[in-house]
């Protein structure tokens, strides 16, 4: 039996949320808080909780911006998330061959 290399994963994308909100990114340039609260069905805390760790970790860019009055956050993927997210979608793909 071939030795499976979990070590390769990265363990800040092993939520579900956090491979949604990578996934969104990787094929959008910016997404707004509400569209990625919509797309996931998440609460304000939750989407926030996880948006925070993602940002600690250099993945993720916040842009806050007014749109008329109010105040509008978005998010991008930075190119160390991009790099570091096509790893762990790749360690994932060589563990299910």
């Amino acid at each position: 039996m071939k030795e499976l290399n979990i070590h390769r994963l990265n363990k800040e994308f092993e939520s579900r949320i956090r491979l949604g909100i990578m996934s969104a990114l990787m094929v959008n340039e910016w997404v707004n808080f509400n569209e990625m609260k919509e797309l996931l069905s998440l609460t304000d805390g939750n989407l926030a909780s996880h948006i925070n760790a993602l940002e600690k970790n250099n993945y993720i860019e916040i842009r806050k911006a007014f749109v008329g009055k109010k105040t509008e956050t978005s998010y991008r993927i930075t190119p160390i998330g991009r790099s570091e997210f096509k790893l762990h979608i790749k360690a994932l793909a060589d563990l299910i061959r």
